[in-house]
């Protein structure tokens, strides 16, 4: 598949056409990202296993998400089946990359700890109000050097499952060949997605304000974030309709998404 390079400005309008397509039903919108929500923190309830199983479905109900976004768009209506769409479509590639994902999250994880391990944080921790300033000091500035290198570290990882869902649901692309053009695709246009994630960093702050009002700020606050989830869902959507083109058909279940 050819790989678009857009404009710097393409970032901001991505959010722009994600709250179109959030605007066109976003009762169901908020239903679907409700219900994803509860599934995770239903999983936080399985010790260990629960997490672990939902950061290996998650590639699925991404493409389930994407699939009712292209109904939306088609002027459809948007609806809960929407969001199990993956796990009927293209299960086994959604769980390839979803089993990547995983291994890849759990590396990240174990770098950051591995970088903080050798820090002060453990001594503040076990000292609580006792730690003297120094100790404190010292044990931030680590954590904040173990949090800057995950965050590199997971840059990449995030920039190979980005697009991957979708060119595997509409395109019908092997897992492994999509990772590498989602990131060969959020490489190529570094600019508008730097754009991007300022504009989401920029609306989220915003929208944080109310909660210095109060309670009801608090609450408002709460359903602007609500509401934002799933505009951001759809501007993933936009990105990749701008980057890769129009989706085709949902393609077909894959006999063996290693060889393609």
């Amino acid at each position: 598949m050819e790989v678009r390079v857009v404009a710097a400005g393409r970032g901001w309008q991505w959010i722009v056409d994600g709250f179109v397509l959030f605007r066109k039903a976003p009762a169901m919108w908020v239903a679907l990202t409700g219900l994803l929500l509860l599934t995770w923190i239903v999983s936080l309830i399985i010790p260990l296993l629960g997490p672990l199983l939902f950061h290996l479905l998650s590639p699925a109900f991404f493409a389930g998400l994407m699939v009712g976004c292209r109904a939306v768009e088609n002027g459809e209506p948007l609806e809960i089946r929407h969001l199990f769409a993956g796990f009927r479509q293209q299960a086994a590639p959604l769980v390839t990359i979803g089993g990547v994902y995983l291994v890849g999250t759990v590396i990240v994880m174990g770098i950051v700890l591995v970088t903080a391990g050798g820090s002060m944080l453990p001594t503040v921790l076990s000292k609580g109000a006792g730690a003297d300033i120094e100790t404190l000091q010292a044990a931030l500035r680590s954590l904040a050097l173990a949090l800057a290198v995950g965050a590199a570290v997971y840059l990449p990882l995030i920039m190979m499952i980005w697009f991957a869902p979708p060119l595997v649901v509409f395109e019908g692309v092997a897992p492994l060949a999509a990772m590498k053009l989602s990131f060969s695709a959020c490489l190529r246009n570094t600019i508008p997605f730097l754009v991007y994630g300022l504009a989401i960093l920029g609306a989220w702050i915003v929208l944080s304000l109310p909660a210095a009002m109060g309670p009801v700020g608090a609450m408002l606050m709460l359903a602007l974030l609500a509401a934002s989830i799933p505009v951001l869902i759809c501007s993933i959507y936009a990105s990749y309709k701008d980057v890769f083109g129009a989706p085709a058909a949902p393609a077909p279940p894959a006999s063996n998404p290693f060889l393609r």
